[in-house]
């Protein structure tokens, strides 16, 4: 539901843009003016807000395969490794880093990225200059 409050709230900013007004008052349809202007220009916040949950969905699935509700065991999953390996903890703790490092590497390069993105893509937030 929050995802929608933004994307809403993004397209009738966009809407009221004087882009939007010019095509409109150049003839455009409502379906050319949704394709042409407004789609471009809020597919930046929505690419953000999609590459930031994919970490979230990561870590979700690895928790409920930790739990045992997510693939059975002939499927490798992080999650699953990590509870396998959980009580040979004390004799080799490297069977729970590795995953949990793969765990940590994957949503940290979902992250950074659409954080970067995010930064780039928000007018509020740019450097003077840049």
């Amino acid at each position: 539901m929050g995802h929608a409050r933004i994307i809403r709230g993004v397209t009738l900013g966009a809407r009221q843009m004087d882009y939007v007004m010019a095509a409109r008052a150049a003839g455009a349809g409502n379906l050319r003016i949704i394709l042409h202007h407004i789609t471009p220009n809020i597919l930046g916040p929505i690419i953000v807000i999609a590459s930031l949950d994919v970490g979230w969905i990561i870590l979700g699935i690895a928790g409920l395969n930790f739990l045992g509700l997510g693939a059975q065991p002939p499927t490798p999953e992080w999650g699953a490794m990590l509870n396998d390996a959980r009580p040979h903890l004390q004799t080799s703790p490297h069977l729970l880093m590795i995953p949990g490092a793969a765990i940590f590497l994957a949503v940290l390069g979902f992250n950074l990225p659409g954080d970067g993105l995010r930064d780039m893509l928000d007018p509020r937030t740019r450097r003077p200059g840049s």
